[in-house]
């Protein structure tokens, strides 16, 4: 059903981290880092401290210690400490008492502010019990055997450590609906375990700061929230970011959530897999309850124990994956290096291209012909399909396990074609290796109508409410399948790369994207070569002049005009170095190749302090595995892995700790390397473009290069008669993988 939904106020707009307050139990104060003056402060403070708010703005922070008796030495001590070490970690909580109580000083520094924060301190007596439970949360997360038992146990630990009536450990789908997985409580209150909850409950916003802020308490939801006062010459567009901060302010929105549900705290720990929200441990009390720092870091240690789980159990698990279809990957590869119909390898033998990935059936459209195995829509359907396909997306593969959300018409066919799993041979050719999965029919059970109402104020303004009703609301889902996985997507990506190489080997003349490709090869390959000859002379003397002028006649110039010349001589070396890239370029098709071992441990680390020497001044690690030995020609497998490390040490720049990885393995008919890195990565929409010349990806444009690197490895690659094929993640990582033929062990074969 479609909404029409104008100028609705939507949760996910609500800036829930510049909310001006605070919570009512502590206490806040944020100070510029360069002369500790305080540019904000809770209204609340002056019954923390003896002086109101207003009197505080502007002066300096250490006029607190004094009001009550320490020494503001002791204060400057601590900013000064944080700001040398930049990590606030080890200096909080900081301990005072004020009006015979105990309180925790908490410190961070964000956007341009150091924030302090004030809160109660909680019952010192129970932190050896915690403690101990600690101990008991690691012993049941190495020995839990199923993952229902590793969260619940962690969910049980949690409850006894906060103290809370109802602790649930809450994962997200991939639409971002969660579902309760897990769940510990109080006997008297009803159940929430396998309740599904829509995106909406948690929107986009929250969700990024569940990733930044690991833990989130929230003491009372009937609490007068405390606002937060600042300088009169603040600018009023930089309110306080407290993203980071314990005592921040809860949106209106959430609390009229939670008091629909009858919670009156409640506090969330975030689970973390690979870098993203997995999901989070939510805990309700139904009475206010304020859970210490000291507590709350001990429950947050807990649920990083099982975000380490997470991530170690998911490991196993895609390893297992691999593995499989490694094996299954490489039975195809031989069956397409043996025989010579690519269809006949991929569909007849006793592996089939089926047996890829986990599908319900796969088509193969090839030389105008369609090949079917398993459960499939019907050609006619398939014609349709690709054909969308085509004006959809020019991605070599494409994936979704709901098709109708993309192609409507899919409908006619989810019993057999929920999920597609598509890889591009050829746009041009209409050329598809399509895998198929049948619709899983669920039946979820929601915590209320998962469609938020939509209310109207006193101004007559719409917008969306929380949901007042919680009562269980069954949906059947239908047209969904299950979803690809990480290992499908690069394995499908594997084998088309397979299947390329051994058309492209056949040098089928009739096939028209190796037609094209030739002559655009050719006409390059002449270009190139003129152009770069006819230009080095007169480069060369455009550079010598400019460094004579300089060097006879500087004295003369004023400084533009020295600055003039010297951007000359700055663009001759760099036209230089273009067209020496291309002039390699060129040649790479007319060099003889001169095949023999080459000892890749004196290579690499060769290369390695290479691109360390060009990349001194910045923290980055280039870590060596497995090295075997590779059967190519020397200097263009250094050229290989030249480019390919200077790459990922230029695209890692951005990286805090930047982080490479290169290593080896041998396989039945190959050697295979990987190199890794954490930099900038870059979209698989874009992963076509990868190799043409002269093309460089949105996200890597404001990087110095060329665009003939990677052609430069892409046809060094394929004079070799190897492979290579690569995954990345936007902000997170890239892998390439190269593969050279394995000639010493086809030869003792």
């Amino acid at each position: 059903m479609i909404y029409s939904t104008p100028d609705l106020i939507t949760c996910d707009q609500e800036p829930i981290h510049i909310l001006g307050h605070i919570q009512s139990h502590g206490y806040l104060v944020a100070i510029r880092p360069d002369d500790y003056r305080i540019v904000h402060v809770s209204a609340n403070i002056a019954a923390l401290f003896s002086q109101s708010a207003e009197e505080l703005l502007g002066k300096p922070v250490t006029q607190l210690f004094s009001q009550i008796g320490e020494s503001p030495e002791t204060l400057t001590s601590l900013l000064d400490g944080g700001k040398t070490k930049q990590s606030w970690d080890t200096l909080s909580p900081y301990r005072m008492s004020l009006h015979e109580q105990v309180w925790n000083l908490i410190m961070h520094e964000y956007d341009g502010m150091i924030v302090l924060e004030w809160e109660p301190v909680g019952d010192a007596s129970m932190l050896p019990y915690n403690q101990q439970l600690v101990s008991h949360a690691l012993n049941e997360v190495q020995a839990s055997q199923t993952l229902s038992a590793l969260l619940e146990n962690t969910a049980r630990r949690i409850k006894e450590i906060i103290g809370f009536d109802r602790v649930m450990v809450y994962q997200f789908g991939s639409d971002w609906h969660g579902i309760v997985v897990a769940e510990v409580k109080e006997p008297h209150l009803e159940p929430f375990l396998g309740l599904h909850y829509p995106a909406s409950d948690i929107p986009r916003q929250a969700r990024e700061l569940y990733k930044k802020n690991l833990v989130r308490l929230i003491a009372d939801v009937n609490s007068e929230s405390s606002p937060i006062l600042t300088i009169a010459d603040w600018p009023a567009d930089k309110p306080l970011d407290m993203t980071h901060a314990g005592l921040r302010a809860v949106s209106p929105v959430h609390i009229e959530y939670l008091k629909n549900m009858g919670v009156s705290a409640s506090m969330s720990l975030s689970l973390i897999y690979r870098g993203e929200l997995w999901g989070l441990i939510s805990c309700h009390h139904y009475t206010p309850r304020f859970v210490d720092y000291t507590v709350r870091q001990t429950a947050q240690f807990v649920s990083q124990l099982l975000s380490s789980a997470l991530e170690f159990r998911r490991g196993e698990e895609n390893h297992l994956q691999r593995d499989r279809s490694r094996e299954v990957s490489r039975v195809l590869h031989d069956q397409l290096v043996l025989e010579s119909d690519v269809v006949k390898a991929l569909t007849t033998q006793s592996t089939t291209v089926l047996d890829l990935v986990e599908a319900g059936g796969v088509v193969l459209r090839f030389n105008g012909q369609f090949y079917q195995s398993g459960k499939t829509p019907n050609e006619q359907e398939v014609v349709a399909l690709t054909d969308w396909l085509k004006t959809v997306d020019s991605d070599p593969v494409w994936h979704t396990n709901k098709l109708v959300d993309h192609y409507p018409p899919a409908l006619e066919f989810a019993n057999v074609a929920s999920g597609l799993l598509a890889v591009t041979l050829s746009h041009e050719l209409d050329e598809y290796m399509l895998w198929f999965r049948p619709e899983q029919v669920q039946q979820v059970t929601w915590a209320g109508n998962p469609e938020k109402p939509v209310s109207v104020d006193a101004g007559g303004q719409r917008r969306i409410s929380p949901r007042e009703s919680f009562a269980a609301w069954v949906e059947i889902v239908r047209a969904m399948a299950d979803e690809w996985s990480e290992t499908d997507v690069t394995s499908a990506l594997k084998l088309r790369e397979d299947v390329l190489q051994v058309v492209n080997k056949q040098a089928n003349e009739v096939r028209l994207l190796n037609n094209l490709l030739k002559e655009a090869y050719d006409e390059l390959d002449a270009f190139s070569y003129t152009v770069s000859h006819d230009l080095r002379t007169p480069l060369s003397s455009i550079r010598c002049y400019s460094e004579i002028l300089i060097e006879e006649y500087g004295k003369e110039f004023d400084d533009d005009a020295r600055g003039l010349l010297q951007k000359i001589i700055d663009s001759s070396d760099r036209m230089r170095s273009l067209i020496r890239h291309i002039l390699y370029y060129s040649r790479m098709g007319r060099l003889e190749l001169k095949r023999q071992s080459v000892d890749m441990n004196g290579l690499l680390k060769q290369v390695r302090e290479d691109v360390l020497l060009d990349e001194r001044g910045r923290t980055l690690t280039i870590t060596l595995g497995d090295m075997p030995p590779i059967q190519g020609d020397p200097t263009m497998v250094q050229q290989v892995f030249q480019n390919l490390l200077t790459n990922a040490a230029k695209y890692t720049r951005p990286a805090d700790d930047a982080q490479i990885q290169i290593s080896g393995e041998v396989t039945d008919d190959s050697v295979v390397y990987h190199v890794s890195d954490n930099g900038i990565g870059f979209d698989m929409k874009q992963a076509d473009r990868m190799f043409d010349l002269f093309k460089r990806l949105e996200n890597a444009r404001s990087f110095e290069g060329t665009g003939v690197g990677l052609a430069v490895v892409k046809r060094i690659i394929d004079r070799h008669e190897g492979k290579i094929w690569f995954n990345s993640k936007p902000g997170v990582d890239t892998t390439f993988w190269v593969s050279f033929p394995n000639t010493v062990a086809v030869a003792n074969d």
